[in-house]
């Protein structure tokens, strides 16, 4: 029993937080400030569901001691009945144990941001764009299930269709915690469109998932951004060469880590209202900054969890994805899967689940609880 202690201990520990919660979030003054409600009643629900676990865990416990005391009557039916408590119990206890577990480990902060999500084809040229392309489509079925709103902030197509380059930011709930193992090189093998023999090509492209900044985050002085503005290019009827709809931003930015002064640019072209390129260009330089500052933060992350891959270069696949034989490969988990024409639709929460999992595991072990 002395393992169910420690994860009592732990659990009882939190009851008077729990409560204290309870009170704080009728507060008329809590509810007025919006920014500590929030956090509040985010932190309510996540003990709620501890307290629930707790409940059941202790009616498990007595229910097992209990049971125990009533296997010495000498009524056969009542021993009976004893015994079947006894094993309901001891069969529930240990998954509520890893239960309780995984709900102890503190959630990372950023999985409930927003993210931005950027994808580039790599090796294998125009294939490799195409594929980009397919991967966007992908991401943008799977954010239509999830009822996630994917708005493209900036694209660069490639010659024999797809994208060069594609960056798209999505909001909705919990997006980053979702999409992030989505980071690294998805390696595509099949006979390219634009393959005139039929044989099987190898390419690549990488995805990168990143935790939008929230407007605090980042220290910004506006005063200093210097903003140009110019004639946005393409297709657009007799707009495009009246107004000057496209957007430049340039500011210097101090890197906290190194204290060197770098300049930053920005280019938004893609509405045709300077005002709206304006704030999309902003929130990028927010991103970018953010993402910077946080490389350090990352970095760490990194070298901890062998689930996400950083890097862009065709050695570190994530992910193989086998035309002629219909099959994704998840190399991280070892999950493979022979239906390719869904999870190209969209149908890719299962293998994200199993990396959720997979990655829960490696941080029960680093805590070690």
């Amino acid at each position: 029993m002395a393992e169910n202690n420690t994860l009592l201990e732990k659990l009882d520990g939190l009851v008077s937080r729990f409560e204290e919660i309870s009170t704080l979030i009728t507060d008329p003054n809590v509810i007025a400030d919006q920014k500590r409600y929030v956090k509040l009643t985010k932190e309510y629900k996540e003990l709620g569901d501890l307290m629930a676990a707790r409940k059941e865990y202790l009616q498990c416990l007595n229910g097992l001691e209990e049971a125990k005391m009533m296997m010495g009557e000498s009524d056969p039916e009542m021993k009976e009945m004893a015994r079947e408590e006894a094993a309901a119990c001891e069969a529930r206890i240990p998954q509520l144990e890893e239960e309780i577990k995984l709900l102890l480990i503190p959630a990372d902060p950023q999985d409930d941001r927003n993210a931005i999500l950027e994808i580039r084809g790599g090796t294998g040229g125009d294939e490799a764009a195409i594929f980009a392309g397919d991967l966007f489509r992908m991401y943008s079925k799977y954010c239509e299930r999830k009822g996630w709103k994917l708005e493209v902030s900036s694209a660069n197509e490639g010659a024999a269709g797809g994208f060069k380059e594609i960056i798209c930011s999505i909001t909705g709930e919990k997006v980053y915690g979702t999409l992030k193992y989505e980071s690294g090189v998805h390696r595509v093998q099949r006979v390219p469109a634009t393959e005139t023999q039929g044989r099987v090509h190898t390419s690549a492209a990488s995805v990168a998932v990143l935790p939008e900044a929230e407007p605090f985050d980042v220290e910004i002085n506006e005063g200093e951004i210097k903003w140009d503005t110019f004639r946005s290019g393409g297709a657009g009827g007799q707009n495009v060469n009246k107004v000057e709809s496209g957007v430049r931003l340039r500011y210097n930015w101090k890197n906290p880590n190194t204290g060197i002064v770098e300049e930053i640019l920005i280019e938004c072209t893609e509405t045709r209202d300077q005002p709206k390129n304006k704030e999309r260009a902003l929130s990028r330089l927010r991103t970018f900054i953010y993402d910077k500052e946080h490389q350090k933060y990352i970095d760490d992350i990194a070298s901890k969890r062998k689930t996400m891959v950083s890097t862009g270069d065709r050695s570190a696949k994530i992910r193989t994805y086998n035309y002629p034989q219909g099959r994704i490969t998840d190399h991280r988990i070892n999950y493979t899967i022979y239906n390719l024409a869904a999870f190209m639709d969209g149908d890719i929460q299962d293998c994200i689940d199993h990396l959720i999992v997979a990655e829960n595991a490696e941080r029960l072990k680093e805590s070690e609880l």
